[in-house]
Protein backbone atom coordinates (compact mmCIF):
# COMPACT_ATOMS: atom_id res chain seq x y z
CA UNK A 1 0.00 0.00 0.00
CA UNK A 2 2.99 2.29 0.95
CA UNK A 3 4.03 1.96 -2.62
CA UNK A 4 0.72 2.37 -4.43
CA UNK A 5 0.29 5.69 -2.64
CA UNK A 6 4.29 6.64 -3.80
CA UNK A 7 3.21 5.66 -7.22
CA UNK A 8 -0.18 7.83 -7.22
CA UNK A 9 1.46 10.92 -5.69
CA UNK A 10 3.65 10.93 -8.52
CA UNK A 11 0.86 10.65 -11.09
CA UNK A 12 -0.15 14.12 -10.54
CA UNK A 13 3.14 15.01 -12.43
CA UNK A 14 2.43 13.19 -15.70
CA UNK A 15 2.88 14.29 -18.91
CA UNK A 16 0.89 15.53 -21.86
CA UNK A 17 -3.05 16.97 -21.83
CA UNK A 18 -5.89 14.90 -22.72
CA UNK A 19 -9.30 16.84 -22.84
CA UNK A 20 -11.95 19.04 -24.36
CA UNK A 21 -9.73 21.88 -25.88
CA UNK A 22 -9.16 22.33 -29.63
CA UNK A 23 -5.60 23.33 -28.37
CA UNK A 24 -4.86 19.99 -26.84
CA UNK A 25 -1.54 19.63 -29.04
CA UNK A 26 -0.35 22.86 -28.44
CA UNK A 27 -0.27 21.90 -25.13
CA UNK A 28 1.41 19.22 -25.37
CA UNK A 29 4.22 20.32 -27.20
CA UNK A 30 4.21 23.31 -24.85
CA UNK A 31 4.12 21.34 -21.07
CA UNK A 32 4.42 18.00 -22.19
CA UNK A 33 7.73 16.05 -20.23
CA UNK A 34 8.71 12.76 -18.77
CA UNK A 35 7.61 11.26 -15.74
CA UNK A 36 8.97 13.59 -12.15
CA UNK A 37 11.90 14.49 -14.31
CA UNK A 38 9.27 17.75 -15.98
CA UNK A 39 9.14 18.74 -12.25
CA UNK A 40 13.25 19.04 -12.26
CA UNK A 41 13.73 20.46 -15.83
CA UNK A 42 10.91 23.53 -14.73
CA UNK A 43 12.48 26.84 -15.15
CA UNK A 44 11.71 30.61 -14.01
CA UNK A 45 11.64 31.44 -18.28
CA UNK A 46 8.42 28.32 -17.80
CA UNK A 47 6.36 29.99 -14.92
CA UNK A 48 6.88 33.65 -16.71
CA UNK A 49 5.60 32.33 -20.16
CA UNK A 50 2.73 31.10 -18.04
CA UNK A 51 1.85 34.45 -16.77
CA UNK A 52 2.44 36.10 -19.82
CA UNK A 53 0.86 33.67 -22.14
CA UNK A 54 -2.25 35.24 -24.10
CA UNK A 55 -5.86 35.03 -21.64
CA UNK A 56 -7.50 33.39 -24.51
CA UNK A 57 -7.08 32.22 -28.03
CA UNK A 58 -8.72 34.07 -30.75
CA UNK A 59 -10.53 30.71 -32.22
CA UNK A 60 -10.98 29.53 -28.56
CA UNK A 61 -13.34 32.96 -28.23
CA UNK A 62 -15.32 32.35 -31.28
CA UNK A 63 -16.45 29.00 -30.64
CA UNK A 64 -17.30 29.84 -27.47
CA UNK A 65 -19.22 32.59 -28.44
CA UNK A 66 -20.58 30.63 -31.12
CA UNK A 67 -21.61 27.52 -29.07
CA UNK A 68 -23.81 29.68 -26.57
CA UNK A 69 -23.86 27.01 -24.16
CA UNK A 70 -22.64 27.96 -20.34
CA UNK A 71 -18.88 26.86 -19.67
CA UNK A 72 -17.99 24.61 -17.00
CA UNK A 73 -14.46 24.65 -16.72
CA UNK A 74 -12.52 22.11 -15.32
CA UNK A 75 -9.18 23.70 -13.89
CA UNK A 76 -6.37 21.94 -12.61
CA UNK A 77 -3.25 19.36 -12.96
CA UNK A 78 -2.78 16.00 -14.50
CA UNK A 79 -5.67 14.94 -12.79
CA UNK A 80 -7.66 16.98 -14.65
CA UNK A 81 -5.67 16.68 -17.91
CA UNK A 82 -6.17 12.73 -18.15
CA UNK A 83 -2.75 11.83 -18.70
CA UNK A 84 -2.58 8.28 -19.80
CA UNK A 85 -5.97 8.37 -21.19
CA UNK A 86 -7.09 8.28 -24.92
CA UNK A 87 -8.71 10.89 -26.56
CA UNK A 88 -11.90 11.66 -25.65
CA UNK A 89 -11.35 9.65 -21.85
CA UNK A 90 -10.23 12.13 -19.62
CA UNK A 91 -13.06 12.91 -16.48
CA UNK A 92 -14.03 16.38 -17.93
CA UNK A 93 -14.91 14.30 -21.41
CA UNK A 94 -16.94 12.40 -19.50
CA UNK A 95 -18.39 14.85 -17.73
CA UNK A 96 -19.42 16.63 -20.73
CA UNK A 97 -21.20 12.96 -21.87
CA UNK A 98 -23.22 13.17 -17.96
CA UNK A 99 -24.75 16.31 -18.47
CA UNK A 100 -25.54 15.65 -21.95
CA UNK A 101 -26.96 13.06 -21.42
CA UNK A 102 -28.96 14.47 -18.43
CA UNK A 103 -29.96 17.13 -20.54
CA UNK A 104 -27.84 20.02 -19.11
CA UNK A 105 -26.68 22.27 -21.96
CA UNK A 106 -23.20 23.13 -20.69
CA UNK A 107 -20.13 22.54 -22.20
CA UNK A 108 -17.32 21.44 -20.31
CA UNK A 109 -13.81 23.01 -20.64
CA UNK A 110 -10.87 21.32 -19.84
CA UNK A 111 -8.16 23.26 -18.47
CA UNK A 112 -5.96 20.81 -17.23
CA UNK A 113 -2.09 20.62 -17.71
CA UNK A 114 0.31 18.30 -16.20
CA UNK A 115 2.54 19.40 -14.06
CA UNK A 116 1.30 22.06 -12.45
CA UNK A 117 1.40 23.58 -9.13
CA UNK A 118 -0.53 26.24 -7.15
CA UNK A 119 1.56 28.74 -8.26
CA UNK A 120 0.85 27.93 -12.16
CA UNK A 121 -3.06 27.87 -10.93
CA UNK A 122 -2.77 31.53 -10.00
CA UNK A 123 -0.53 32.46 -13.25
CA UNK A 124 -3.56 30.65 -15.19
CA UNK A 125 -6.80 31.94 -13.35
CA UNK A 126 -7.31 34.77 -15.48
CA UNK A 127 -6.91 33.14 -18.82
CA UNK A 128 -9.71 30.64 -16.89
CA UNK A 129 -11.82 33.61 -15.79
CA UNK A 130 -11.96 35.21 -19.29
CA UNK A 131 -13.89 32.37 -20.27
CA UNK A 132 -16.49 33.82 -18.59
CA UNK A 133 -17.32 30.14 -16.86
CA UNK A 134 -20.61 29.74 -15.00
CA UNK A 135 -19.16 26.90 -12.65
CA UNK A 136 -15.18 25.99 -12.38
CA UNK A 137 -13.84 22.62 -10.97
CA UNK A 138 -10.66 23.60 -8.97
CA UNK A 139 -8.27 20.44 -8.53
CA UNK A 140 -4.52 21.65 -7.43
CA UNK A 141 -2.29 20.65 -4.67
CA UNK A 142 -0.90 17.28 -5.85
CA UNK A 143 2.43 18.52 -6.85
CA UNK A 144 3.29 21.27 -4.46
CA UNK A 145 2.98 18.22 -1.94
CA UNK A 146 5.11 16.13 -4.10
CA UNK A 147 8.10 18.75 -3.62
CA UNK A 148 7.16 18.98 0.28
CA UNK A 149 6.50 23.15 -0.62
CA UNK A 150 5.07 25.42 2.41
CA UNK A 151 1.51 24.66 3.13
CA UNK A 152 1.33 28.13 3.82
CA UNK A 153 2.12 28.74 0.24
CA UNK A 154 -0.49 26.05 -1.27
CA UNK A 155 -3.17 27.56 1.13
CA UNK A 156 -2.48 31.01 -0.19
CA UNK A 157 -2.42 30.30 -3.71
CA UNK A 158 -5.72 28.00 -3.37
CA UNK A 159 -6.99 30.96 -1.64
CA UNK A 160 -5.81 33.22 -4.51
CA UNK A 161 -7.85 31.22 -7.16
CA UNK A 162 -10.83 30.95 -5.18
CA UNK A 163 -11.13 34.40 -4.30
CA UNK A 164 -10.73 35.85 -7.81
CA UNK A 165 -12.72 33.52 -9.42
CA UNK A 166 -15.88 33.74 -6.97
CA UNK A 167 -15.19 37.63 -7.64
CA UNK A 168 -15.73 36.75 -11.18
CA UNK A 169 -19.12 35.30 -11.14
CA UNK A 170 -18.60 31.90 -11.28
CA UNK A 171 -19.61 28.94 -8.87
CA UNK A 172 -17.17 27.24 -7.92
CA UNK A 173 -16.11 23.85 -6.52
CA UNK A 174 -13.27 22.60 -4.72
CA UNK A 175 -11.23 19.10 -5.14
CA UNK A 176 -8.67 17.68 -2.79
CA UNK A 177 -6.34 15.12 -2.80
CA UNK A 178 -4.37 13.48 -0.30
CA UNK A 179 -0.92 12.06 0.91
CA UNK A 180 0.86 8.95 1.43
CA UNK A 181 1.72 8.61 4.63
CA UNK A 182 5.73 9.19 4.25
CA UNK A 183 5.31 12.77 4.04
CA UNK A 184 4.65 12.72 7.73
CA UNK A 185 1.42 12.93 10.27
CA UNK A 186 1.47 16.35 11.05
CA UNK A 187 1.84 18.12 6.70
CA UNK A 188 -0.31 15.80 5.86
CA UNK A 189 -3.01 17.02 8.54
CA UNK A 190 -2.42 20.54 7.75
CA UNK A 191 -2.12 20.20 3.74
CA UNK A 192 -5.36 17.80 4.06
CA UNK A 193 -7.11 20.86 6.07
CA UNK A 194 -6.28 23.46 3.07
CA UNK A 195 -9.19 22.23 1.21
CA UNK A 196 -11.70 22.06 4.34
CA UNK A 197 -10.65 25.10 5.47
CA UNK A 198 -10.48 26.99 2.04
CA UNK A 199 -14.29 25.32 1.10
CA UNK A 200 -15.74 26.97 4.17
CA UNK A 201 -15.03 30.35 3.61
CA UNK A 202 -16.04 30.37 0.60
CA UNK A 203 -18.79 28.41 1.25
CA UNK A 204 -17.99 25.98 -1.94
CA UNK A 205 -18.87 22.75 -2.08
CA UNK A 206 -15.58 19.99 -1.98
CA UNK A 207 -15.05 16.78 -2.69
CA UNK A 208 -12.27 15.58 -0.03
CA UNK A 209 -9.88 13.43 -2.04
CA UNK A 210 -11.30 13.32 -6.54
CA UNK A 211 -9.90 9.83 -6.89
CA UNK A 212 -12.45 8.18 -4.17
CA UNK A 213 -13.61 4.81 -5.44
CA UNK A 214 -11.00 4.73 -8.38
CA UNK A 215 -7.12 4.76 -6.63
CA UNK A 216 -6.32 1.20 -5.63
CA UNK A 217 -9.45 -0.11 -7.53
CA UNK A 218 -9.18 -3.31 -9.54
CA UNK A 219 -9.55 -2.18 -13.22
CA UNK A 220 -9.96 1.98 -12.09
CA UNK A 221 -6.26 2.70 -12.55
CA UNK A 222 -3.58 2.27 -16.09
CA UNK A 223 -1.31 -0.49 -15.61
CA UNK A 224 1.14 1.60 -13.98
CA UNK A 225 -1.00 2.11 -11.40
CA UNK A 226 -0.86 5.65 -10.91
CA UNK A 227 -3.10 6.69 -13.70
CA UNK A 228 -7.23 6.62 -13.84
CA UNK A 229 -8.33 4.45 -16.69
CA UNK A 230 -11.20 5.26 -18.59
CA UNK A 231 -13.52 3.50 -16.36
CA UNK A 232 -11.90 5.25 -13.53
CA UNK A 233 -12.51 8.45 -14.97
CA UNK A 234 -16.18 7.95 -15.84
CA UNK A 235 -16.00 7.66 -12.01
CA UNK A 236 -14.47 10.38 -11.22
CA UNK A 237 -16.75 12.66 -13.50
CA UNK A 238 -19.55 11.06 -11.65
CA UNK A 239 -18.72 11.78 -8.43
CA UNK A 240 -17.76 16.12 -9.67
CA UNK A 241 -21.65 15.71 -11.41
CA UNK A 242 -22.78 15.06 -8.50
CA UNK A 243 -21.00 18.03 -6.89
CA UNK A 244 -22.02 21.16 -9.18
CA UNK A 245 -25.19 19.34 -9.79
CA UNK A 246 -27.22 21.59 -7.48
CA UNK A 247 -25.43 24.34 -9.25
CA UNK A 248 -26.86 23.80 -12.45
CA UNK A 249 -30.09 25.21 -14.67
CA UNK A 250 -31.96 23.04 -17.06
Amino acid sequence: MRRLWLLFILAVVGIGVVGCKTDQTAKESAHGDSGAASEDRRTAADDAAAATAPAVAPAARVALKEDGRPVIVCFGDSLTAGFGADPGASYPDYLQADLDQRGYKYRVVNEGISGNTTKDGVARVDRVIALKPAVVVLEFGGNDGLRGLPITDSRANLDTMLAKLTASGAKVVLTGITLPPDYGPDYIEHFNQTYVLLAKKYKVPMIPFLLQGVFGTPGMMQADRTHATAAGNKIVAESVFGLIKPLLKK
